[in-house]
């Protein structure tokens, strides 16, 4: 419609997450991943897409959060 105006809410359904069904929030809640798991699967779904942010960028990100959890999956192992 001329000059209607789309709204975005960048709060409760950011562009780079809305694009996926389901979104990654309700992924996290759904699978009940701690707070390491849900950066990973945040990160790794938005690789690319957010603007402002490489997607080498998010891969890092997640790697970093992947990293943590394996080190916590390691002492929790000893």
């Amino acid at each position: 419609m001329p000059g209607s105006t789309v709204v975005v809410d960048v709060v409760n359904h950011p562009p780079h997450y809305e694009r996926l069904q389901p979104e990654p929030i309700d992924v996290i809640e759904s699978w009940g991943l701690g707070y390491c798991m849900g950066q990973v699967v945040k990160y790794l779904s938005r690789a690319g897409h957010k603007p402002g942010n490489s997607r080498a960028q998010d891969l890092r990100k997640a790697r970093y959060y992947l990293d943590r959890e394996i080190a916590r999956a390691d002492r929790d192992a000893t």
